[in-house]
């Protein structure tokens, strides 16, 4: 056993009960994620990367009302392996980009938009070596 913190294995983004219908669907239909657990006022979305789970859920928590009013607190990235082709698929969908695709000076592509509470979430296609 080892007092170390171990690797990420869950990002939860909170919402009202009023705004979850939303944030669900933005999730599923303009990002295109298939969700692994959908029950009630909590979908989840899993990832496997070996030996690891990772897992975003969205659900709602009493504590939370409208938008985010810091949206720069947080920001999710979601990796993926073209990042012009995936905003061109989201735009169709709707998705409005803050940043569209761009290369940044380290080779990897991001491209930057907010989801229906205005979280800050990025695409971000890793540098090729």
């Amino acid at each position: 056993m080892s007092d170390r913190v171990g690797a990420l294995t869950s990002v939860l983004l909170f919402t009202s009960e009023e705004r979850f219908p939303a944030m669900r669907a933005f999730y599923i239909d303009a990002l295109g994620l298939e969700p692994s657990a959908d029950r009630g006022m909590r979908t989840a979305f899993d990832w496997k990367v070996e030996p690891l789970r990772v897992r975003l859920i969205i659900s709602t928590h009493d504590g939370v009302e409208g938008m985010a009013s810091d949206p720069y607190r947080m920001m999710v990235n979601f990796q993926v392996d073209d990042c012009v082709a995936t905003a061109a698929r989201m735009e169709a969908a709707g998705v409005v980009f803050s940043q569209p695709p761009t290369q940044l000076s380290w080779g990897g592509w991001v491209a930057t938009f907010t989801d229906p509470d205005g979280n800050i979430v990025q695409l971000l296609q890793p540098a090729t070596e």
